[in-house]
């Protein structure tokens, strides 16, 4: 008899092989879905900073979303609301405790974050700095900020040309015992240092109102004194409304940092000679690419200075709409 069809023993092995393959292709599919998901988990940053609700850290903020978002994590920006390095660095460790899986934190302080950083990355979770870092040795594994000296000197060395000769400059800082604004600080002094030049400095209060009536004060006390050289952008603003609105037209000039609604509209008016620009944008757009590709890949940060670009009344407008925009 002929047999036109599959022997039957062929026919169960093929049926037994397909629900074999079938299963297998179940077992593959959950097995890459259970993949997906664990790789769809997003990780969870942290960033902890002093003065959270200072203007500055607005497109410190914007840049660490954009990134965030870019970069399919969770970032959170926290942190103190003054100047409280033991609180901030406390936070470190909670951080570390709560499960985040990654931490950028602005090191403000030479001393107080070392051990929370150690302990946190010991722990497995990576801490790397923005906007401020310990210039001693730390843990940290990278940062994005500033080359803070070098900006101080630039201001410094800008500024000669216009301080009077045989006067005395007001270098101002908005809190004490800020890392940044010392070695800014020092940075101006060994400028005025060199060329002869003595200085008085001034604690304004990182409030640019309670600064212009601090370094109004201090003017008029000192006579002698046309020049104000700042560390930071509370202090910076609070001159540029202290001339503008006590010693206008009387050959007071100012400089300092960074870029508020107020530095730019001071400048466009030439109150302000100059503001160093150190890019906060960034500041937060590559700690949170630096975590990602190190938690993700195993490829580690490496440091990135933010810059110092001095901007003067001639780039001011421009730079207004992407202010308002938190990109500067």
């Amino acid at each position: 008899m002929k047999y036109y069809g599959f022997p039957i023993a062929w026919s169960v092995l093929i049926s037994a092989l397909t629900c074999s393959f079938h299963g297998a292709f179940l077992l593959a599919d959950e097995s890459t879905a259970a993949t997906s998901a664990a790789v769809e988990k997003p990780l969870r940053l942290l960033f902890i900073s002093p003065v959270i609700h200072e203007e500055f850290f607005l497109p410190v903020k914007k840049g660490m979303r954009d990134a965030a978002k870019k970069m399919g994590v969770e970032a959170t920006f926290a942190g103190t609301e003054g100047v409280d390095t033991k609180a901030q660095a406390a936070m470190v460790t909670q951080a570390a405790k709560d499960g985040y899986d990654g931490i950028a934190v602005d090191i403000i302080h030479a001393t107080d974050f070392d051990k929370p950083v150690e302990d946190a990355i010991a722990a497995g979770v990576p801490v790397v700095a923005f906007n401020t870092d310990d210039v001693t040795p730390n843990a940290r594994l990278s940062t994005v900020s500033q080359n803070l000296y070098q900006a101080g000197r630039t201001v410094a060395t800008r500024a000669i040309d216009f301080i009077p000769s045989g006067s005395e400059v007001l270098v101002t800082m908005h809190d004490a015992g800020v890392s940044a604004l010392e070695e800014r600080r020092r940075g101006i002094e060994d400028v005025l240092k060199q060329k002869g030049i003595k200085w008085t400095v001034v604690v304004s209060t990182p409030h640019p109102e309670k600064a212009r009536d601090i370094i109004t004060k201090t003017l008029k006390a000192n006579p002698g004194i046309k020049t104000v050289l700042c560390t930071g952008q509370a202090d910076t603003e609070g001159a540029g409304l202290a001339i503008a609105e006590n010693f206008r037209g009387k050959e007071y000039r100012s400089a300092g940092f960074d870029l508020s609604p107020n530095i730019l509209r001071l400048l466009d008016a030439g109150i302000i000679e100059f503001a160093i620009d150190q890019q906060p944008y960034i500041q937060g757009f590559y700690p949170v690419v630096q975590l990602t590709l190190l938690l993700r890949y195993g490829i580690r940060p490496s440091d990135i200075d933010a810059g110092a670009a001095v901007i003067t009344r001639k780039e001011a407008k421009g730079v207004m709409g992407l202010k308002a925009k938190n990109y500067r």
